[in-house]
């Protein structure tokens, strides 16, 4: 499991330059929406002075401003690296802001595949850090071995039709919405951002290919074994051409349920728009074939689709729920904007 820091208990500003209306804020976003920390400003310069929640939809008043120098007045003590852009590159021009904060007492979060620490050219006074999330365990070595099968757990394993569709917010609203009831629930990080919300779990990302299927498989056990349901953050998808992790995470967590994660309207891979996305029902069809992948794995079926719907309006996204249901036969919400009951549902039988 991945070494956490105490988030929680401190006051976070979150550095998210052209995150808030770009396509690379979702760490940034995530944290917002599902944090329990005291967040004190976002820093994006694209939308310095506007409401946060009318931008996002996030029930949180938290000022915008324009640069560390302007967050520093609210007294945070720590910085959070909000971006996830593709390839997990530190923009260059951020890092003399992060030196900035540093030399203010700041620590930093940072969930990028670049190492922070090194860059960092102001000494770290006591009890100041850094935390770069993205870190291969030390206990990683071992090769899967489909020993998760034996569990008797439920073991509910999100994949999407691309990177960034809401595989991690529909399995935390999956688990969320079993606490409520009373349910004997977890959730397993396997990315950044889960891992930066305090959760257990891997940064699956950081392991080495050999070893990511034995990695999650050892995640799966030890959580698995203290709960009735464990939900696990999915990662990429399998249509995109540049994905490497949701193999593993089937390999590792030999699941019992799938629940698909889409964006409404979405066509094609995001940046890759001679990759076209099929039909939801043919994305069905695949996942279940991989699943049951000749005996390999438990043979797990799409049980609902969780359906993305931020850029719609709430007549538009019912509209969008209904056709999905009515093209794949599959129970399907947006577990964001109305809950995920129906999808525990799905997956309760």
């Amino acid at each position: 499991m991945t070494k956490s820091y105490p988030i929680k208990n401190g006051k976070v500003s979150i550095l998210l330059h052209e995150g808030i209306l770009g396509t690379s804020g979702k760490t940034g976003l995530a944290f917002l929406r599902y944090s329990e920390a005291q967040i004190v400003a976002v820093i994006d310069r694209q939308c310095t002075g506007q409401s946060l929640s009318e931008l996002t939809g996030i029930p949180q008043q938290v000022p915008i401003v324009a640069s560390v120098a302007e967050a520093l007045q609210f007294t945070p003590d720590i910085l959070l690296i909000g971006i996830a852009p593709s390839g997990g590159v530190l923009p260059p021009e951020w890092l003399p802001e992060i030196n900035q904060a540093v030399a203010a007492g700041l620590s930093v979060v940072n969930g990028l595949h670049a190492k922070l620490a090194p860059l960092i050219a102001v000494p770290l006074a006591e009890n100041q850090w850094i935390w770069d999330v993205r870190q291969e365990p030390k206990s990683v070595g071992a090769i899967a071995s489909a020993a998760a099968a034996k569990l008797s757990c439920r073991r509910v394993l999100t994949v999407g039709t691309d990177m960034s569709v809401g595989k991690m917010s529909s399995s935390l609203e999956l688990n969320r919405s079993c606490l409520r009831r009373g349910l004997r629930s977890k959730f397993l990080a396997t990315g950044q951002t889960g891992l930066m919300l305090g959760n257990e779990g891997i940064a699956l990302d950081a392991v080495r290919v050999d070893f990511a299927a034995g990695a999650v498989e050892q995640a799966v056990l030890k959580m698995g074994s203290e709960c009735d349901i464990l939900h696990v953050e999915g990662q990429g998808s399998l249509l995109h051409p540049g994905s490497t992790a949701t193999l593993p995470l089937l390999r590792g967590t030999q699941p019992t349920h799938l629940i698909l994660a889409h964006r409404a309207g979405q066509t094609h891979i995001r940046n890759h728009p001679h990759v076209s996305i099929p039909s939801l029902s043919k994305v069905v069809e695949l996942y279940e074939i991989v699943a049951a992948a000749a005996g390999a794995f438990v043979g797990a079926k799409v049980s609902a689709i969780a359906l993305n719907t931020h850029h719609l309006t709430d007549a538009e996204a019912l509209l969008a729920i209904a056709g999905i249901q009515a093209d794949t036969g599959l129970l399907c919400t947006d577990p964001v904007r109305f809950g995920a009951e129906m999808l525990l549902g799905a997956i309760a039988n």
